[in-house]
């Protein structure tokens, strides 16, 4: 009995190390929140296509189409990279529109800056954010777009719990990401649903299209913004569908 209770105490106290060990892996910033139960992908390019594939295929207008951006949209773009979508909603939300590009890359921060810049599109800024928080402005935002990047995210509920706030009244969350692995550039459709709603969001559209290179997911905040310690963190099953554990 003596050498099982040692066992038993032996076991715990590695348990406790390992625990600790993984908890002094993450940010401080993000230890009030619960960690994701899924690998990360490691971003390998901040390009995620050819832009003249991309334009072939029609993706940023079906996006935009169904993300219903117009002139006078305020657009948040996150992990705006190259600035794919970041040109095109410049153009598509006009002069009284404005564009936010976010992205935690400094060389593509540089890069895009000089697009910006050469393209002239004065209704565009660029802001670098953290790999826990985008740092976006409060109640700015009609729609804020996260394309072929959630799944980078190590932090998602430290992340979508500040990005909330930066929507306006209405203002909606467009995903777009293929249903993959976490860690293989992707993310199944049942574990984000789970996440977004682990922080308060609801699916208001799901669409798949070919275009795409993926689905199409649309989230609108609802209720009050939960407590960081109250979220529970999501787990998908063998079955292949996910909930909070």
């Amino acid at each position: 009995m003596i050498r099982r209770s040692a066992y038993l105490w032996a076991l715990l106290a590695l348990t406790a190390c390992q625990q600790k060990a993984a908890e002094s892996n993450r940010a401080s910033t993000s230890r009030e929140f619960p960690q994701a139960f899924r690998p990360i992908s490691k971003t390998v390019s901040t390009q995620f296509s050819t832009e003249a594939q991309r334009d072939q295929q029609g993706e940023a207008k079906a996006v935009m189409d169904l993300a219903k951006i117009a002139e006078g949209t305020t657009v948040a773009d996150i992990g705006a990279g190259e600035g794919y979508y970041t040109v095109r909603l410049g153009q598509r939300v006009g002069k009284k529109g404005r564009v936010l590009a976010e992205d935690i890359d400094p060389g593509a921060i540089k890069r895009l800056g000089e697009r910006v810049l050469h393209d002239r599109l004065d209704n565009v800024s660029i802001k670098t954010g953290a790999p826990d928080d985008p740092k976006l402005p409060e109640s700015s935002f009609d729609r804020i777009f996260m394309v072929h990047m959630y799944h980078e995210v190590g932090e998602p509920y430290a992340f979508l719990w500040r990005l909330r706030p930066a929507l306006n009244k209405g203002g909606q969350v467009i995903v777009v990401d293929q249903d993959r692995a976490t860690d293989q550039h992707g993310i199944p459709p049942a574990l984000l649903f789970c996440e977004m709603g682990a922080v308060g969001f609801r699916l208001v559209q799901f669409v798949r299209k070919p275009e795409l290179t993926g689905y199409y997911a649309q989230f609108e905040a609802v209720g009050a913004r939960p407590a960081p310690g109250e979220i529970k963190p999501c787990k998908l099953g063998a079955d292949g569908t996910a909930a909070q554990h």
